[in-house]
């Protein structure tokens, strides 16, 4: 019974385009918001807007920074606590792509911007 649901599964990926085919790997709020340009662009930041994740090995901070860009402005940060399965993706040369998630406008940095980070198949 199990077999068929699996067959189907991946006759169905490998048909698919490799675009398409994207894996929720990790959803994380956004780091620093506050000392970058969130509150520059907030008005135009909108839920489903694509992010440009850059990897910054030399960060004097954290050696698997990853940095979060929209429309070429830094936002801010994966956090540090929650970067290293991006990180070593990221290292291995896996494509990975960033959306926004939620906006909440919130006293709280941590609260405004969440984003989630999809492996590309």
């Amino acid at each position: 019974m199990r077999l068929l649901p699996t067959l189907s599964l991946l006759l169905w990926l490998s048909c698919a385009d490799a675009q398409s085919v994207r894996l929720l790997i990790q959803t994380s709020p956004l780091a620093g918001s506050q000392y970058y340009a969130v509150g520059t662009f907030w008005q135009r930041l909108q839920v489903g807007d694509e992010l440009t994740l850059l990897r910054e090995p030399g960060n004097r901070h954290d050696a698997r920074a990853i940095r979060v860009d929209w429309q070429g402005h830094q936002l801010g940060y994966l956090p540090k606590a929650q970067n290293r399965a991006v990180a070593d993706a990221m290292d291995r040369g896996d494509r990975l792509v960033a959306r926004i998630a939620r906006l909440t406008e919130h006293p709280d940095p941590w609260r405004r911007v969440v984003l989630e980070v999809y492996a590309v198949l």
